[in-house]
């Protein structure tokens, strides 16, 4: 039996894609403004960083969906492997695939900016499949808040700027705290969301850990931090008074922030991962154009 197209791409879960392309983004702009650009390694990293994200959510939809993390009571999205759209021995190889491709494009990002590439894109392949994969996955121990926060963040705008100039930029470390905090913001409104599934499957995110109380407040610290970002940017890095218009952008994030806020359990909270999507994707673009000017 052949898998309609449609169901690859719901499996890859196009809706989380801008928490990979958000820092890649404000990377190649930062590289921009400070004359280091190199168009073929911008768009190595960015189809680089894209393809790690793919491989990511087949990973975790493969082993969520055979360790039985995934149940017809799940709140999210459908699952592909739990559905019985996708067997799961193919789903297997489609991640592997996926992650030999992100390999494939590092290759090249590696023979110019060398042994800085090789540990990043190992990291991330492996801590792709380790998020769900292996005897002890990360985010099953409530460590896919930090996980999220480095790769999503600083290591994705700072190696995105040091491929393009070879150097390392205090700003695009700083940057990616931006984008970082909220693609956390976008992970734990699905811990709260699935804060009772995930209980009974054992899997202790921080939500399950501490509560829905905390992680309505980490839901609030992830916009303030964003929007925090720009402000320290202009202050203390020199820059540019356009990138402002990143923190001012935060407001689009008041709807979502008041569904965390009013949260009840069973509630699938799809306004709010759609309105912190949308929020990271113009908070991106809101950065990259007022640093650019």
């Amino acid at each position: 039996m052949t898998t309609s197209p449609r169901v690859w791409i719901q499996a890859a879960r196009p809706k989380t894609l801008p928490a990979a392309v958000a820092p890649v983004a404000m990377g190649i702009a930062v590289a921009f403004r400070d004359d280091v650009s190199h168009l073929a390694s911008a768009a190595a990293a960015l189809l680089g960083a894209l393809l790690i994200q793919i491989g990511t959510n087949f990973a975790n939809d493969y082993f969520d969906g055979v360790k039985g993390t995934d149940t017809d009571d799940r709140l999210g999205p459908r699952r592909a492997v739990q559905a019985g759209l996708i067997q799961p021995a193919v789903m297997r190889r489609a991640f592997v695939f996926t992650f030999a491709l992100a390999v494939l494009v590092g290759a090249y990002l590696v023979t110019r900016g060398g042994w800085p590439i090789v540990v990043i894109g190992l990291l991330s392949v492996l801590f792709g499949v380790l998020y769900t994969g292996g005897p002890r996955p990360l985010g099953y121990l409530g460590l896919g808040d930090v996980l999220v926060l480095i790769f999503f963040g600083p290591v994705a705008t700072a190696g995105t700027y040091y491929v393009q100039g070879l150097r390392w930029s205090e700003a695009a470390v700083l940057a990616g705290l931006g984008p970082g905090m909220l693609a956390v913001g976008l992970l734990t409104v699905n811990n709260l969301r699935d804060i009772d599934g995930d209980r009974i499957a054992g899997k202790r995110t921080l939500a399950v850990r501490f509560g829905p109380a905390f992680a309505k407040a980490e839901y609030v610290a992830s916009l303030l931090v964003a929007a925090l970002v720009p402000l320290l940017l202009w202050a203390f890095v020199g820059a540019p008074a356009g990138v402002l218009a990143a923190s001012a952008v935060c407001l689009v994030g008041v709807p979502a922030l008041l569904a965390v806020l009013r949260w009840q359990r069973g509630e699938r909270l799809e306004g709010a991962l759609a309105g912190t999507g949308r929020l990271l994707v113009l908070y991106a673009l809101a950065f990259c154009v007022g640093w650019s000017l």
